[in-house]
């Protein structure tokens, strides 16, 4: 199955089997939707040698490519495994979220430091009364998830990262009350507000996200979500999400001025990713708030440079978004992506200067450009 959104002079698709988005020709899509009404490759080969004049057997391979694409699955990164929750865990925290309790049972401080400093900020006294228990534990190889004692998941040490993402969505599910699959995506990105509405800040790793949300916070701005941006499906909206901002080492002398307690905070290194970061609480107080997104910012901190503001297109946009996302694989949640995708309006910024970006941004907001 596939889905098709043209955007200008751009086609984007969408493969169900794979859960992939492509940019592709409008002849490619034709072809897409052939394959997929069953028409045979033979057919649809000697089409396009019609079209193109290219020899029929390198049509034929084109054809049998895209029929292969058109078939490939995802692979699954999580795995089925159970095991008995121990009777005893090291480490006990309570997390409050407006008025969400969650008691989080790590069995040894391995799974306290995959998850508790990012969230610290949250941490209460014993209530009397809790919402949710989460149990993280490990056997040999194994990390596992249980939820309300009932299994979440388990996944080898190696794929922790796949286990913290599935610790924040059941996070995002208990605090806005919508299950996983209804929402439309969730992006490795910085999410800011005006109060009205958000802009996302995405880009590779250091190139200044969350510097640039911790700046803008300290001036005005209110920080929605770090680093895990739920956008859900049905209304395209930016929720919050209450993990703390995390801020490189090469940063804190930038905001040291404007964040005075960051100069002696706790240091988290991350050796599979070669970072080192301190946290910083945002400034929101209502984490069950959520604003429209109609804009995305590719951020680039570059040393000298003036600050530039350019437009990209719709496929420069995608092919940076889209690899570094969790996209929901549901039919319907796909079309709301597309749909919410084509609206957008897409920039590239590169700065050095701070207070230019920051006036920059305030543009954005205002529609001022």
């Amino acid at each position: 199955m596939i889905l098709r959104k043209n955007m200008g002079d751009t086609t984007v698709v969408w493969l169900k089997n794979s859960n992939q988005y492509l940019v592709v020709e409008a002849l490619v899509a034709d072809l897409l939707e052939e394959l997929q009404a069953g028409i045979k490759t033979t057919t649809l080969a000697q089409k396009l040698t019609k079209i193109t004049e290219a020899p029929l057997t390198e049509t034929t391979e084109f054809i049998t490519e895209l029929e292969t694409l058109l078939n490939s699955s995802s692979t699954r990164t999580d795995e089925a495994l159970t095991h008995d929750i121990p009777k005893q865990f090291d480490n006990t925290v309570f997390y409050q979220i407006n008025d969400l309790v969650l008691k989080v049972d790590f069995e040894s401080e391995y799974e306290l430091a995959l998850i508790h400093p990012k969230f610290a900020h949250l941490e209460i006294t014993p209530p009397k009364e809790v919402h949710h228990s989460y149990q993280v534990f490990s056997s040999d190889s194994h990390l596992f998830f249980y939820r309300n004692q009932q299994s979440v998941g388990s996944w080898t040490k190696k794929n922790s990262h796949y286990f913290q993402g599935k610790f924040s969505m059941k996070l995002i599910e208990d605090t806005h009350q919508f299950p996983e699959n209804e929402w439309m995506g969730i992006f490795h990105a910085s999410a800011v507000s005006n109060g009205k509405e958000s802009i996302l800040f995405l880009g590779d790793s250091g190139n200044g996200k969350s510097t640039s949300l911790a700046l803008l916070q300290a001036h005005g701005f209110q920080c929605l979500a770090d680093d895990f941006v739920p956008i859900l499906a049905k209304n395209h909206q930016v929720y919050s999400f209450p993990s703390a901002i995390s801020i490189k080492r090469n940063s804190v002398p930038v905001l040291r001025s404007l964040y005075p307690t960051l100069e002696n905070k706790a240091e988290f290194h991350f050796p599979k990713v070669n970072k080192i970061v301190r946290y910083l609480p945002p400034n929101n107080d209502n984490y069950k708030q959520n604003r429209p997104c109609h804009t995305l910012v590719f951020i680039k901190y570059t040393p000298d440079e003036l600050c530039k503001l350019t437009a990209i297109t719709k496929q420069e946009a995608l092919q940076q978004l889209v690899p570094d996302s969790w996209l929901c694989p549901e039919k319907s949640n796909a079309q709301e992506f597309l749909n919410w995708f084509e609206k957008l309006s897409c920039y590239q910024l590169h700065y050095s200067n701070n207070e230019q970006m920051i006036a920059k941004v305030q543009k954005l907001f205002n529609h001022d450009l």
